[in-house]
């Protein structure tokens, strides 16, 4: 099977969880995974969702699987003129019902709270993405989720 029809058959989750595990970030792989939907080239997503990473590099704000799944909004729903009230605050509904869905599944949109840590910013060197780190980290699941969520908006708000 060609990459191109495997990749057509996944959902963005999958593909969301395929990317972080190759060793892309939790923005990068949400918002790369959304990449047909607004036409942009991966290379460029890349680029602008590299920043967000471990929540905001590696300042463990806000989840980096959220601020992907953001982004991904914006892209499709976002608005371009900054005069348009309406527009502007049915972004920002829409913003806070996205983080409201991920927040009730896992009580936080804050990536240190999501991992247990301390208060502050962490070091900005990146972990190594070995067995053991899977395994401590709930990230996976949480760029699942987050892409998951960003479908279900998508399929049910075209």
């Amino acid at each position: 099977m060609d990459a191109e029809l495997e990749i057509a058959e996944k959902t963005h989750s999958e593909l969301a969880i395929a990317y972080f595990k190759e060793g892309y970030n939790c923005s990068q792989s949400v918002f790369m995974a959304f990449c047909d939907d607004y036409d942009m080239d991966l290379e460029m997503a890349l680029k602008i969702s590299s920043s967000f990473g471990a929540g905001m590099g590696r300042l463990r704000e806000v989840c980096g699987a959220v601020t992907g799944m953001f982004m991904v909004a914006g892209m499709i729903y976002g608005y371009t003129d900054p005069k348009d009230h309406t527009s502007k605050t049915e972004h920002y509904k829409r913003i806070q019902y996205l983080a409201k869905e991920f927040e009730e599944k896992n009580h936080s949109i804050i990536c240190r709270e999501l991992l247990g840590l301390g208060v502050g910013k962490d070091s900005p060197v990146p972990e190594l993405r070995t067995a053991e780190y899977y395994k401590k980290r709930p990230c996976v699941e949480l760029v699942g989720m987050a892409a998951d969520i960003m479908e279900k908006y998508i399929e049910e708000n075209r």
